[in-house]
């Protein structure tokens, strides 16, 4: 198995007939996903979604992929393929599109419906072309075929690309449900037709790999959400992605066949199963969903909410809800249903708002404790069964983290896969497959984007750094004035902490020592006001840290006059 090494340098040029595959998002990580194909000079990107932040991005609200290897060749894009409509796979199409709004999105009718409803947030309208399984479109120099898989998403496709360097198959992300919802199977006939053609290098799930046997229908959770809403006295409060419609349509079922109300809590929510039920991939009884205004008037044993915050997400509805900061209060009795898997990282804040929510009385359901979730990947048994229908001349997985990559390369291996044809990368890592064979040609970049608020790329890791020690250690301020021609002190110094743990009062101690420090430089002719900050940045740093053990952000501030 060949995999990265740490100092591989750019890429040389695309051999003539060769086909170049980039990730630059979605290996090594869950999210984030986004492949870069290249050939004969021109682009075609398959998904661009966003990762969430973990608790040591503070106050981060998305991590995009980079852009930068890409940047001066927008232009040579003929189009964006969208997999399916999940954020991880979509939410970075209007930070893309930003830079070249004109960029064609390629896929099904309810991956493109979320992706222009969020784009119209952005005030972009983007070119598209709608695409369902079985149909083939000819995108520049990629002869593009789509297929249906199945995931916790309609709508899901995987993709076929051929060019003359051979065909590439992107999985997307999925799943092999035998008894689907919505009785859309994965389309194996399919896979296996294009396995009889040859397929050269298949791109493949990894998400389920480590877990062995095959992962469990989505109709599964039917008897255990009736066994929930039977016993249940007073409301229901279901968490969920804002695009997981079939795991939405089991809770509007079961709300019908238990005399429920349902409201939507949340803009997302509310926005995509609006659009779910305006397309009919959401069947919705006439009068069961009700706007949330009016639920004061009906009794807690006929309401269900729906809405966002199962992954313990700081601004999200649930997570407002535990911390009481949200107009619905949870009060004794309430039965939450947390109806998502846990996302390697999240798993802390998820356990944070349980706490809380448990905390008010309410009757916390969740994977931990009853069977409400089930994945929408495939697990190691289908994946060893779907490469023993493709038979790929090249493996490459992604989607996951390193442990699942390297699990779902040993699948590949197990079912006959050539070891020096299966090749693990990461993120900026661009693989060649040219005469036939998949290999690693070098490292583009493809470090974290992270979206502040409005700025996009402005915080870096150092900024990231600054923000962990002010929220664990605190910031001490140093205020001094000094003569500008002799360096002597003529005011302070004045010390204050602020989320230190240490009173303003301690510092009397270190005073005469920082006092003592500017007296013998402003001696030495010292007068220089960075190197001033510099002698008291040292001599309290030390102070604080043989006292308390301690390593605030310490902020001196020298005033000339």
């Amino acid at each position: 198995m060949s995999h990265p090494h740490p100092e591989l340098g750019p890429p040389p040029p695309l051999p003539e007939g060769g086909l170049r595959v980039t990730p630059l998002g979605g290996l090594g990580e869950i999210g984030r996903n986004m492949t870069v194909f290249e050939y004969g000079g021109r682009l075609l990107i398959v998904d661009c979604g966003v990762l969430f932040p973990e608790e040591e991005q503070p106050g981060i609200d998305l991590i995009l992929p980079d852009f930068s290897s890409i940047r001066d060749r927008l232009d040579d894009i003929e189009g964006i393929v969208l997999t399916h409509g999940h954020e991880d796979h979509i939410g970075g199409v209007p930070f893309l599109l930003r830079e070249k709004p004109d960029i064609p999105l390629i896929g099904s009718k309810l991956t493109l419906a979320l992706i222009e409803a969020k784009l119209q947030e952005h005030r972009i309208r983007p070119y598209t072309l709608e695409v369902a399984e079985g149909q083939r479109e000819r995108i520049g120099p990629f002869d593009c075929e789509f297929v249906a898989v199945n995931h916790s998403i309609p709508d899901a496709l995987a993709v076929a690309i051929r060019t003359p360097a051979g065909m590439v198959v992107h999985t997307g992300d999925f799943k092999m449900d035998q008894l689907p919802l919505d009785n859309r199977l994965t389309d194996l006939h399919a896979f296996a037709r294009l396995s009889e053609e040859g397929i050269d290098l298949l791109l493949s799930d990894s998400t389920n790999a480590e877990v062995p046997g095959f992962t469990p229908h989505e109709r599964d959770i039917s008897n255990v959400l009736r066994q929930v809403f039977a016993s249940a006295r007073r409301r229901i409060i279901v968490a969920s992605f804002a695009s997981h419609v079939h795991r939405i349509q089991q809770i509007l079922d079961a709300a019908h066949e238990y005399g429920r109300r349902v409201a939507f809590v949340g803009r997302s929510m509310v926005r995509n199963m609006g659009i779910a039920r305006d397309l009919g991939y959401l069947k919705v009884p006439p009068g069961l969903v009700v706007d949330v205004k009016t639920l004061d008037d009906l009794p807690d044993g006929e309401v269900v909410l729906v809405c966002t915050g199962s992954q313990g997400e700081p601004m999200a509805a649930l997570s407002r809800m535990a911390n009481r900061d949200h107009q619905i209060r949870i009060v004794e009795g309430d039965t939450v249903i947390l109806a998502s898997s846990l996302i390697p990282g999240n798993e802390n804040a998820v356990y944070r708002v349980i706490n809380g929510l448990t905390r008010w009385g309410a009757n916390v359901v969740h994977k931990g404790n009853a069977k409400v979730h089930v994945s929408g990947h495939a697990s190691a048994g289908e994946l060893l069964y779907f490469y023993n229908i493709c038979r790929p001349r090249n493996l490459m997985p992604v989607h996951g983290e390193w442990r699942h990559l390297r699990a779902n390369a040993e699948l590949g291996a197990l079912t006959g896969v050539p070891h020096d044809r299966i090749v693990i990368a990461e993120d900026g890592v661009a693989v060649d497959l040219v005469e036939g064979k998949a290999k690693i040609s070098g490292k583009v970049q493809a470090g974290y984007v992270y979206v502040d608020g409005l700025s996009v790329g402005d915080v870096g890791e150092p900024a990231l750094k600054d923000r962990k020690i002010l929220g664990e250690e605190g910031i001490i301020s140093v205020f001094v004035v000094v003569d500008a021609s002799t360096g002597k002190i003529t005011g302070g110094p004045h010390v204050q902490a602020r989320g230190s743990g240490i009173e303003d009062a301690a510092f009397i101690d270190v005073l005469p020592k920082i006092t003592e420090v500017l007296e013998r430089s402003a001696q030495d002719g010292v007068v220089e006001p960075h190197q001033l900050q510099q002698l008291i940045r040292r001599t309290l740093g030390k102070w604080v840290s043989d006292t308390y053990r301690r390593r605030p952000m310490i902020l001196p501030v020298v005033v000339e006059v």
